[in-house]
């Protein structure tokens, strides 16, 4: 079975069975599988839909409510202001692509720890405190320039299509100096 994705069945009374190992499991097992890197695919027994999306978001809001939220309710509000929103599926990419790189800079400086501290450096725990003691300022204005370039490519794509929009009905879609003329 190497290679395939596990399988996990959620039953109507909210249970999930893996069918890998034959027992009942929890969304912290569920998570486990996550952190584990393992494929799985969450259906549902009766009707086979896909459920894997939400049992993962459940899985994220078990975490949010757990102590230490990763998410703002700022950002969480903002999120929701892109669902029906012409930019709602750019949105998604566009999350997926800036945690995909997060991610591969976070496995670089593991892989740099390691080749100077050892190969443990990379999972200690009090490695990465006392290295983000020192280089957090660092860091987050690194972060901060980034998320700086990227709402400016981000408004300068928004200019671009309200132009275009523009070019295209002229009529409907007025220029804001137009706008402001006409008052």
């Amino acid at each position: 079975m190497a290679g395939q994705s596990r399988l996990i069945k959620k039953y109507p009374n909210r249970r999930l069975y893996d069918t890998r190992t034959s027992t009942y499991i929890t969304l912290a097992d569920i998570k486990q599988l996550v952190l584990a890197h393992e494929s799985f695919q969450v259906v549902d027994a009766k009707s086979g839909d896909d459920l894997t999306r939400a049992i993962l978001l459940q899985v994220i809001l078990e975490e949010e409510a757990g102590g230490a939220p990763m998410f703002s309710s700022e950002l969480l509000s903002q999120m929701i202001r892109f669902y029906g929103n012409a930019m709602q599926g750019m949105m998604g990419s566009y999350i997926e692509n800036n945690i995909r790189s997060f991610t591969e800079v976070q496995a670089k400086l593991k892989e740099q720890a390691a080749s100077m501290y050892g190969e443990n450096a990379g999972d200690s725990q009090d490695l990465w405190a006392q290295f983000l003691k020192f280089q957090g300022p660092a860091m987050q204005h690194m972060m901060g320039t980034y998320v700086e370039q990227s709402q400016k490519m981000f408004q300068q794509m928004q200019d671009t299509m309200q132009e275009q929009t523009r070019k295209i009905f002229p009529g409907i879609y007025p220029k804001p100096e137009e706008k402001s003329e006409k008052k």
